[in-house]
Parts: C-alpha cells; sequence; structure tokens
C-alpha cells in the first residue's frame, strides 16, 4: 500500500492506493475526502488614494516584488512591481514621470492582464 498527497485545482487529496494480486488486478482504495482548502490571500490594502494614472498588468502572473512605495517618485520606464509568470520577472514600469499615489496589490498576489497594481498623480 502507498499513500500519495495530490493537488487538484487548489484541492489537496490523500490517496491511498493498493497493489493489486499477481494477475495484475487492483483494488480500488475508498475516495479520499479533500483537506481543507487553502485560505484565501486577504484582499489587497489600498496604501494610498488612487492617483490620474494607471499602471495595468500587462500579463496574468504573480506579483513577485513590489519596487516603488507609496509616495516614490518615479520616472518613466522605473519598475514599479515585478510580476512573475512562466518562471519568468516581467517589470511593469511607470508609463510617465509621477510619484506614486497607490500600490493596490500585495507580493503574492495572483493578477490578471489587465488588472491595477498602481497609480501615479
Amino acid at each position: 500500500m502507498k499513500n500519495y498527497t495530490i493537488t487538484v485545482n487548489g484541492n489537496v487529496y490523500d490517496v491511498v492506493v493498493e497493489e493489486g494480486a499477481a494477475t495484475g488486478a487492483t483494488t480500488a482504495a475508498p475516495k479520499a475526502a479533500p483537506k481543507a482548502a487553502p485560505k484565501a490571500a486577504a484582499p489587497a490594502v489600498k496604501t494610498g488614494g488612487t492617483g490620474s494614472v494607471k499602471i495595468e498588468a500587462g500579463a496574468a502572473g504573480k506579483v513577485f516584488k513590489l519596487e516603488a512605495s507609496v509616495g516614490q517618485a518615479v520616472k518613466a520606464g522605473d519598475p514599479v512591481v515585478i510580476l512573475e509568470a512562466m518562471k519568468m520577472e516581467i517589470p511593469v514600469v511607470a508609463p510617465q514621470d509621477g510619484t506614486v499615489a497607490s500600490i493596490d496589490v500585495a507580493v503574492g498576489d495572483p493578477v490578471e492582464a489587465g488588472a491595477l497594481l498602481a497609480s501615479l498623480n
């Protein structure tokens, strides 16, 4: 008998597999009850007022690193947020000079393409 832990769509299952007789017949183990689903990440807390210039995700991924903070002056092209998608780090840069008005995500948050990451004034 062998024990396996399998994750399917975020649900974790403990599975017991019994080896069959020499003829190749196998016995199915009873269906394992799913463990408690992982806790959802806390919603991102806005860390300031929303600015007039939106910085949005160009691709779906996970927030890997925050390069700027609220109140920080940035120039066009400066990285504000680093996303991770398919094991690549993708910098999301300021589209123009300004001051960071809000950071709308936290490290580890999953984001979809077009999601608001931050804003500038």
